[in-house]
């Protein structure tokens, strides 16, 4: 089995290279040292507009379903945003230093975050405000979650420590030769990690061994990417080297090499990836595949693909706990029957 991969919508984002992409159902946003983030319509394919509420280059961006994303950048600040309007919902000043790598919880009632400031806090998502800090002896630069939410895992330099959410203690120590680039939880137990060589390696979370390891690019890996698709797990992956591998991963034969399902030269200095899947064209036969990537060159094009499927009760602040699931509509009728209730009961 092999995919054909065709530049299905390309843009030039911003005027600086991008660091970091994230995806949800119907949008792509990217972030870049001109310190804005561009937001893409996928289903329209069009450009849809910029947030401009961060001073320094935006760090980290992740969606949480369809209604709230959360940026961090260099000036320390993390954004609540929500995606109907676009509009920022809160701006929290999270760490003294940069905001390095944020992760948020499967319930969307915390989220992670790490700094140059060697600290790890923990955020409350329903009430917007920190909930815990602990100081770490170095700087770490990705935080996850475990797809269960029952672990988290930091990166710093070339160690990833696991810990456990009902202890937040350190459960086991992954170490690498080389500095981790990028990580991804493929199953709760099962961790991608890529680095500064050319290799991607599985790692169990239980017993911290290497499962696997192969050589997937020429050059380092600057990100790596997971989804599922009718059953089949699919790993991409972005090198320096310029190109975009999609990998067919074998679970049940987890200790193989994963089979390369099909590359594309994108001719540009990839810096991060993120994978967007049109749910409409899930059930056509060989479905393309539209990767979306950055790149480190203003004159370079700009490729993308983007999304794994992610769920979400959550909200940001009490007001919007409250509103959450009522429609505009619903909001207009509810509005008058109250105002006549309460005539009814002065009238009685």
């Amino acid at each position: 089995q092999s995919w054909t991969v065709v530049p299905d919508f390309t843009h030039h984002a911003h005027s600086a290279s991008l660091s970091a992409v994230a995806v949800n159902s119907r949008y792509v946003v990217t972030g870049s040292r001109d310190e804005t983030i561009q937001i893409y319509d996928m289903k329209k394919k069009i450009e849809h507009g910029a947030l401009l509420q961060h001073n320094g280059t935006i760090t980290c961006l992740e969606f949480y379903g369809t209604a709230h994303l959360l940026s961090g950048a260099e000036d320390g600040v993390i954004c609540i945003w929500n995606t109907k309007r676009w509009e920022c919902l809160k701006s929290i000043k999270a760490h003294k230093g940069h905001v390095s790598s944020l992760s948020i919880h499967p319930s969307g009632k915390l989220a992670l975050s790490v700094g140059t400031d060697k600290t790890l806090r923990t955020w409350n998502l329903v009430e917007g405000r920190s909930a815990f800090i602990k100081n770490l002896k170095q700087n770490a630069h990705i935080i996850k979650w475990s797809p269960d939410g029952e672990k988290y895992v930091t990166v710093i330099t070339n160690k990833v420590d696991i810990y456990k959410l009902d202890t937040a203690s350190i459960t086991g120590t992954i170490t690498t030769e080389k500095r981790i680039s990028s990580l991804r939880f493929i199953t709760n137990s099962i961790l991608a990690i890529a680095g500064d060589d050319e290799i991607i390696r599985f790692y169990s979370c239980d017993s911290q061994k290497c499962l696997c390891e192969f050589k997937a690019h020429e050059n380092r890996i600057k990100d790596i990417y997971s989804f599922e698709r009718e059953g089949q797990h699919v790993i991409v992956t972005a090198s320096s080297d310029g190109y975009i591998k999609m990998w067919n991963l074998d679970l049940n034969k987890i200790k193989d090499v994963p089979s390369l399902l099909c590359e594309v030269n994108t001719k540009a200095r990839l810096t991060c990836l993120a994978v967007w899947l049109d749910q409409a064209s899930e059930t056509k036969e060989n479905s393309d595949k539209a990767a979306t990537s950055s790149q480190a060159n203003e004159d370079e094009k700009s490729s993308i693909v983007t999304k794994t499927k992610v769920c979400w009760t959550d909200k940001s602040n009490k007001t919007a706990k409250r509103k959450m699931k009522i429609t505009p509509e619903k909001q207009k009728l509810e509005a008058p029957l109250q105002k006549k209730k309460k005539k009814r009961n002065s009238s009685a």
